[in-house]
């Protein structure tokens, strides 16, 4: 990487602002090992076709990026960089058309970057051996690789693409639920699942060790487990310190939203909490606590934010008892109250909790009083809010938008009804695939679009339950005052 601490600032206020630079780790060859016996256990639902996921669908993401991020990288050259893709990837930094951005950046190239120095790799592949119970031999083997391709070994499980060492981490992909930008802070995550330690360790390595990020080395935060926490009975407690970044959300410069889910407890919420005010990064948190449902996962699989007045998500999380009593046609509401109603409190430096009795009401206060909205709160829900598309559609991704600038964001094309609800809100719908030629051409400006949902092909991408708000780790934003 060219990209050095003097040029590099991490900044990021909230959810919408111009986005200028961020994390993600492109579709590697690990994910084309994931097998159907081992699926569930590396947090897949399902096998994917990874040249499809890679060419058809992620190589448009990291194009579409590279327009609004960094569009010196590709404005004038998309045929040919399309006409190389049949013999190099645009995508991938051990090839040889790979774009090697400063503004879109690949988890891989830091992850070789750091590898270069002998100190670090030894420490790396030591603590790699450690998790992986790797035997002595193959220690020596790994210590002696050249950094480029240690890098990939280390994140495919694989030597030479072929004989695979240990599992791949395919959920690498998901770059947010690893770190997450705070203001000019860091916070590291600890994911809930054994598959996902090996991430855990390259992010640690690459946030302490890469010269990027060397002015913010006392701004990194690290969730701990709570003091003697190997005391606890049982090899499986529900009370573990862990928190993960798609439960984590910067939504104004002095507020964060912190999700306790299937993955992130309140163990891990707690600490959070506690380290974020004592280091003086926000004033305001609030928890969001869902149910510990595969369904959901994390709190931004049921709600996003597409523009300063704007939200998008589940309302089957919010409905109330009243409005499930007087909807007694719905068989599946009978008989019971909303289990999986949130319940949401805001904590607040020298104030009392404060308590919201819906997640509307709580995005409505954010969107009026954090954001000083001049217009009404608005909601789009998953599925055009019926059934049985708003179920269907949220798991695949409905409510799991990135916002590229304010009102401007991406989503999967598969969600037909919840297309149809950001029509009926007033925005303009497009495909990617019809959208970068008009861009290549100076048709369309990225900087002037407003009120614009992108649609991403998405057949073997959803296969893997995270949309492009997993898919990327902002690092810097314009902020929206």
């Amino acid at each position: 990487m060219t990209l050095t601490d003097q040029d590099f600032k991490i900044d990021v206020t909230s959810e919408i602002g111009n986005l200028r630079v961020l994390l993600v780790h492109s579709p590697d060859s690990g994910l084309g090992k994931v097998v159907p016996s081992k699926a569930q256990d590396w947090l897949f639902e399902d096998i994917v076709h990874l040249d499809t996921m890679r060419r058809k669908e992620y190589d448009y993401y990291i194009k579409l990026l590279m327009y609004f991020l960094d569009p010196a990288k590709i404005k004038g050259k998309l045929s040919e960089i399309d006409s190389a893709e049949t013999k190099r990837d645009f995508f991938k930094p051990d090839n040889a058309a790979f774009h090697n951005s400063t503004k879109v950046i690949e988890i891989q190239t830091l992850l070789g970057d750091i590898l270069q120095k002998d100190d670090i790799r030894k420490k790396l592949v030591a603590a790699v051996c450690a998790i992986e119970s790797c035997n002595y031999r193959l220690q020596l083997q790994l210590i002696d690789t050249a950094p480029i391709e240690l890098a990939k070994i280390f994140i495919s499980g694989s030597l030479d693409d072929d004989t695979m060492i240990f599992a791949p981490i395919p959920n690498l992909i998901f770059s947010r639920d690893l770190g997450i930008a705070i203001n000019n802070h860091i916070l590291l995550n600890k994911p809930a699942k054994k598959a996902r330690s090996r991430e855990t360790l390259l992010m640690r390595y690459i946030f302490f060790n890469h010269p990027m990020f060397e002015a913010y080395r006392n701004n990194i935060i690290e969730i701990s487990e709570n003091k003697q926490h190997f005391l606890r009975p049982g090899e499986v407690n529900e009370e573990k310190t862990t928190l993960e970044g798609g439960d984590v959300m910067m939504v104004s410069p002095q507020h964060l939203i912190i999700g306790c889910s299937e993955r992130t407890s309140i163990s891990g919420a707690n600490e959070a909490i506690k380290l974020l005010f004592e280091n003086d990064v926000v004033s305001k948190i609030t928890i969001v606590k869902i149910p510990h449902k595969r369904d959901y996962m994390h709190i931004d699989t049921v709600f996003t934010q597409v523009k300063r007045n704007m939200w998008v998500l589940l309302r089957s999380l919010t409905i109330t008892e009243t409005e499930q009593s007087q909807n007694e046609p719905i068989a599946w509401f009978a008989d019971k109250k909303n289990k999986d109603k949130p319940e949401i409190v805001q904590f607040r430096k020298g104030k009392k909790p404060k308590t919201f009795d819906t997640l509307e009401a709580l995005l409505d206060n954010i969107s009026q009083k954090d954001l000083e909205s001049t217009e009404p709160t608005k909601f789009i829900y998953s599925g055009n809010d019926e059934f049985p598309f708003d179920a269907r559609e949220q798991w695949t991704d409905s409510c799991n938008l990135l916002a590229l600038k304010d009102g401007v964001v991406l989503g999967y094309d598969r969600n037909d009804k919840t297309v149809e609800a950001f029509k009926q809100s007033g925005f303009n719908v497009i495909h990617v695939t019809d959208l970068l030629p008009k861009f290549e051409t100076g048709e369309i400006d990225p900087q002037k679009m407003k009120d614009t949902l992108i649609l991403m092909p998405s057949a073997e991408l959803s296969r893997a339950r995270g949309g492009f708000h997993c898919m990327s780790m902002p690092l810097k934003r314009d902020s929206v005052f």
